[in-house]
């Protein structure tokens, strides 16, 4: 994988790494160390961080993370977990704050897309002479994704999709998909995020449109596994979000700062 090639620091230092991957850890105890073995694994040898942000969980995902951080064998793939207040959004945010990659991938705790979304990515590098686009999405709404839905979550999904794009304007499909994005460019807009919950991302691909970068999608297939559980996101949650989709809209009025020099896709 030549993506994530490695880069060490030779004193051993806290260096930037080549990768952060966040997951947001609430009541994961089922599936965080599988996620985070499944990670390792993967990227074995590579020069990336794993950060797992715990959120309010009541079940056993304090004792679960904090074994595997005091158990972790130190390497090219390393393991931070950090503590937040309950809440997706401030979850995402503690993680990217505390990032050091040259790219930051924000995930979920069960990996829905598999690596799907870093496999797209790869196949982009190829496509942009040897450079990964600003933003990375691996979205569910692109044409050759694979994703079973019931009536009722496909209307509710279509219905917010709608309004999201009359409210916002926005031209990404899919802002609440796996996002992998420069690293510089993602610590620079969190100072300007405020969502707590499940519209983090949203606001982070608004700003990101707003500065005339084009986020590229890419195709996942959501596992049978993901497929299978009962969402986590009630019919309280997409009023909820319908109504924040208002507040973000009035937050950002009169556009948030940028600071990021580097190279983007822009439309």
């Amino acid at each position: 994988m030549r993506l994530f090639g490695c880069s060490h620091d030779q004193k051993g230092a806290r260096a930037p790494k080549a990768l952060s991957i966040v997951v947001p850890a609430y009541n994961s105890a089922a599936v965080i160390e599988q996620t985070v073995h499944r990670v390792a694994e993967r990227l074995a040898g590579h020069d990336v961080e794993i950060i797992v942000v715990e959120n309010g969980s009541t079940d056993d995902t304090v004792a679960i993370c904090t074994r595997l951080a005091a158990d972790w064998t130190p390497g090219p793939v390393s393991l931070i977990v950090l503590r937040s207040d309950k809440g997706m959004g401030n979850a995402l945010r503690t993680g990217a704050e505390a990032s050091r990659g040259a790219h930051v991938l924000l995930t979920a705790d069960d990996l829905p897309f598999g690596f799907d979304d870093l496999d797209g990515a790869e196949k982009l590098v190829a496509g942009h002479d040897g450079r990964l686009p600003a933003v990375v999405i691996g979205s569910k709404a692109h044409p050759d994704s694979q994703v079973r839905r019931g009536a009722l979550r496909g209307t509710l999904t279509w219905g917010f999709a709608a309004l999201r794009r009359v409210v916002l304007g926005m031209r990404t499909g899919d802002p609440q998909g796996t996002v992998l994005m420069d690293g510089d460019l993602m610590r620079g807009l969190v100072p300007d995020l405020v969502e707590s919950g499940f519209l983090f991302t949203t606001e982070l691909v608004y700003l990101v449109e707003r500065a005339g970068i084009v986020p590229v999608e890419v195709p996942v297939r959501l596992s049978d596994d993901h497929d299978s559980h009962e969402t986590r996101i009630s019919r309280a949650d997409v009023l909820a979000m319908g109504v924040g989709l208002f507040r973000l809209r009035a937050r950002h009025r009169d556009g948030g700062r940028l600071a990021w020099s580097g190279s983007a896709s822009r439309g």
